[in-house]
């Protein structure tokens, strides 16, 4: 699966054109411009409340040739992540489905002792935990500093470091490479996707598998998922275009699934190019998974599934290879920010209080892009203390320790991560109490 005009195209000397960071070509169609934003996950101590807040354009652009939604390179990686409010184990929904992919990804590759586990964004070792407790190695990779720290206390090898190729080859250096190279909300986190790509091929062991899970394009654009846009995330990714950009590097993507979790995203199975098999065995046996014995009589150990063709068969259908489907958007995003407001004026004009759960970094996309502050919301209480007795980048509502909702009883709660309501309605049930209801706006406004 290889792009179309990679190769051979030229940037113009001395311009600062816009381009595809994948294969160059200019950018000259807008997804969806959502004005300008801080960095959502740059919390504010109290301190800084009387200083200046860098804002930068929020504008992502779809690329005409390989279709790659995109945001330009407004901030570098290393101050994005430098003090990272972020670490995952603090979801319980999320630690659960770490587990049950780390059982399903042991028995589907036959990992034992001998297999290497390296995970790209490991964060705070919520994943890595799992198969390190059972005697598979792991090697945790974090630009993050405070993060790490977090991983390395529970025993978790952790480089400290932004994966590139120039990391990986230090890494393979002494032979040993990635049998299952995992990469969980990571891929977006990465501007160079062709030095990412380059570095992926180069760190797997043959025979071995790379796992990466993202937001799927389909899904943010079915359920008007604008709030997962934000500075962090450089690129958003179709089945479609994420298979032309494995497979321009030498990589093929073999299957892949639907998940439920960041409100719909997709898991790919990739592996290196020249292990892929011409055809499944009759019966579809395989099932795309890995041959351990050796060659297939077809010439490789993986296989194309019927999942992966149907999925890639109705993103061709919808249009993800035509511009037009992408031009619809933007009308979708106006009618959520203007049906927000109007529900928030409302309940303000009627004496009705507003707090808000989470202090999530989409949150920020749609409190910035709407326009919301403390006037509208009054606070957010957000579980991890890493957030608490901060403010939101922006709008600056501050946050505070869940406890703060049942001392000030708000009629609303609007939960921000909206892809952890159910687990989060569960924790905040104690609302109903006073008669507070839940509020979401993505896809729409629902009071419940």
């Amino acid at each position: 699966m290889r792009s179309e005009g990679y190769e051979g195209v030229e940037e113009k000397t001395g311009l600062t054109e816009r381009r595809c960071r994948f294969c160059r070509t200019p950018l000259k169609q807008t997804f969806v411009d959502l004005g300008v934003s801080p960095l959502s996950n740059s919390y504010l101590h109290p301190e800084d409340l009387n200083r200046m807040e860098p804002f930068y354009p929020l504008h992502a652009f779809v690329c005409s040739n390989c279709f790659l939604v995109q945001l330009e390179e407004m901030e570098s990686p290393e101050k994005i992540f430098e003090d990272y409010a972020y670490f995952s184990s603090y979801s319980e929904s999320w630690l659960e489905h770490a587990r049950a992919y780390a059982k399903m990804a042991r028995k589907r590759f036959g990992l034992n002792s001998s297999s290497r586990v390296v995970e790209i964004g490991s964060n705070d070792g919520y994943l890595l935990h799992f198969f390190k407790e059972v005697d598979i190695g792991v090697l945790g990779i974090e630009p993050a500093a405070n993060v790490a720290e977090a991983a390395r206390e529970k025993g978790i090898e952790t480089e400290v470091r932004f994966f590139d190729l120039k990391l990986v080859e230090e890494i393979t250096r002494g032979g040993r490479g990635a049998d299952l190279l995992v990469g969980n909300n990571v891929l977006a986190h990465i501007p160079d996707v062709n030095d990412l790509m380059q570095a992926l091929k180069r760190l797997l062991n043959a025979g071995g598998v790379i796992n990466m899970e993202f937001p799927h394009l389909l899904s943010l654009i079915e359920e008007n998922q604008f709030d997962t846009i934000y500075h962090e995330h450089y690129s958003y990714f179709s089945l479609t275009t994420a298979a032309r950009i494995f497979g321009e590097h030498g990589l093929e993507i073999y299957d892949a699934e639907l998940l439920s979790t960041h409100g719909g995203s997709l898991r790919i199975y990739a592996c290196h190019g020249e292990e892929l098999g011409e055809r499944q065995p009759a019966g579809g046996s395989w099932e795309g998974l890995s041959n351990r014995q050796g060659s297939s009589p077809e010439g490789g150990s993986f296989f194309l599934t019927e999942r992966l063709k149907e999925m890639l068969e109705r993103e061709e259908q919808l249009g993800f290879n035509d511009l037009e489907f992408y031009r619809s958007f933007t009308g979708q995003v106006e009618k959520v920010k203007r049906e927000t407001l109007k529900f928030l004026i409302k309940a303000k004009e009627e004496g009705r209080s507003a707090a808000a759960y989470g202090a999530p970094a989409k949150g920020n996309t749609l409190l910035n892009y709407c326009g919301i502050g403390p006037d509208l919301i009054d606070y957010t209480v957000d579980i991890s203390p890493h957030k608490q007795g901060k403010f939101l980048p922006g709008s600056r509502i501050p946050i505070f320790n869940p406890e703060k909702v049942a001392e000030t009883k708000p009629d609303y709660l609007v939960i921000l991560p909206w892809n952890l309501k159910e687990e989060i309605e569960g924790q905040m049930a104690g609302i109903r109490q006073w008669g507070g209801r839940f509020v979401t706006f993505i896809p729409e406004v629902k009071v419940w």
